[in-house]
C-alpha cells in the first residue's frame, strides 16, 4: 500500500515567489489528507496533478493566516467537481467560525457536506481502515496542535515453505493464514498463523509539527515516525527571537528527531529571511545533530516505505 507525502508549501509568515505557505498532503492509496492550507496550496495541487476532490480530511494546526488562507479557495474549487463524500475539517477552537464566516462573507457555492470538528482534548481525532490520526497540543501564541497518522501493525512475513510442510495447499488457505485466520488442511490438521508467520511488523507513521516552542513531550508523540515534518524556522543565533515568538530553530527540531528516533526529518515553515542560498545554514545546523535531515521544498514528493 502506497504512502506518500507531498510538500505543497514550505514557507512561514509570508509567501515568496518560489515558496508557498505551509501545507503538506499525505496520500494513502486513494485517500488524501491535507495538513494545513497556507496561501498557494491550490497552485501546488494543480502543478502536482493531485485530485483535490479526493481529500478526505483537512487537519489544521492553528488559525494563523499563513496556515489557513488557502482554505477558502480550496473549498470553492471542490464545488467545481463531482463530490459525494463529506469533507472533514479538524482543528483547534475557532476553526468552525473561520470556515463559516468565509462561506458567508464570500457567498460560497458549496454543493457537498462540510463537517467541522474542533479539538477539545488531545487524542485520536480521526480513524479509517487500518490507521488513526492523533492530535497533541503544541505551545504557540494561540491554541495549536501537531498530528500523527499511524497505521495499524501488520502480520509477520509469510513463510510459504512452512505452510507447505504443514500440508496447507497453495491458494485461498494461504491468504487466510496471512490475514490472521487459523485454517484446517485437507488432512484435518489445524494450522495457526503463528505457525507460518514471522514476528508482527509495525505500520508506518507520519508526523506534522509546526509553530511551537520545543519541549520534550513532542518527541514522545512523534516517536518512531518514518517521516517527521517539523518546523525549523530559524538558525541557532536567533534562538532567543524564536523563543519570544514561540517558534523553533532547525537545531531544536533536530534534537526532537534524534530523541524520538525518527527515520527522516524534513524541515519546514522557514522564515522569509532565508532565501534559496542561505537555507543551507538551517540544514547544516540540523544535520550536525540529526544527519537524516532534509530541507522541504515546494512540490517535493517523499515516499514513505515500510521497514521489514
Amino acid at each position: 500500500m502506497n504512502l506518500e507525502a507531498f510538500i505543497l508549501g514550505c514557507g512561514g509568515m509570508m509567501p515568496l515567489p518560489n515558496r508557498h505557505l505551509t501545507s503538506v498532503l499525505l496520500r494513502r492509496e486513494g485517500e488524501l489528507f491535507l495538513f494545513d492550507g497556507g496561501e498557494g496550496t491550490q497552485v501546488s495541487l494543480r502543478k502536482l496533478n493531485l485530485r483535490w476532490k479526493k481529500i478526505s480530511v483537512i487537519f489544521i494546526s492553528h488559525t494563523h493566516a499563513d496556515h489557513v488562507t488557502g482554505l477558502p479557495g480550496l473549498l470553492m474549487l471542490s464545488s467545481q467537481v463531482d463530490r459525494e463524500e463529506p469533507l472533514y475539517i479538524i482543528g483547534p477552537p475557532r476553526i468552525a467560525e473561520y470556515i463559516e464566516s468565509s462561506r458567508r462573507v464570500l457567498d460560497m457555492y458549496i454543493n457537498y457536506e462540510i463537517v467541522v470538528k474542533e479539538i477539545t482534548s488531545p487524542g485520536v481525532v480521526y480513524e479509517g481502515e487500518g490507521y488513526r490520526v492523533r492530535a497533541f497540543p503544541l505551545r504557540h501564541t494561540k491554541p495549536c496542535y501537531g498530528y500523527t497518522l499511524e497505521e495499524e501493525g501488520r502480520p509477520g512475513e509469510f513463510h510459504p515453505e512452512k505452510a507447505a510442510e504443514m500440508g496447507v495447499p497453495r491458494g485461498p488457505l494461504w491468504s487466510r493464514l496471512q490475514s490472521g485466520e487459523t485454517v484446517e488442511t485437507p488432512e484435518g490438521v489445524l494450522v495457526k498463523p503463528t505457525d507460518v508467520l514471522g514476528p508482527p511488523r509495525s505500520g508506518r507513521k507520519f508526523s506534522f509539527v509546526t509553530d511551537t516552542l520545543a519541549f520534550p513531550e513532542i518527541a514522545r508523540e512523534v516517536e518512531g515516525s518514518d517521516f517527521f515534518v517539523c518546523e525549523g524556522m530559524f538558525e541557532k543565533d536567533l534562538e532567543e527571537s524564536a523563543r519570544e515568538k514561540k517558534h523553533m530553530t532547525a537545531e531544536q527540531a533536530a534534537r526532537i528527531a534524534r530523541d524520538a528516533k525518527v527515520r527522516k526529518l524534513a524541515l519546514i515553515h522557514y522564515s522569509p529571511r532565508y532565501n534559496e542560498y542561505n537555507l543551507k545554514g538551517l540544514l547544516k545546523e540540523a544535520e550536525a545533530i540529526f544527519p537524516d535531515t532534509i530541507l522541504s521544498r515546494d512540490r517535493m514528493v517523499y515516499p514513505i516505505e515500510y521497514i521489514d
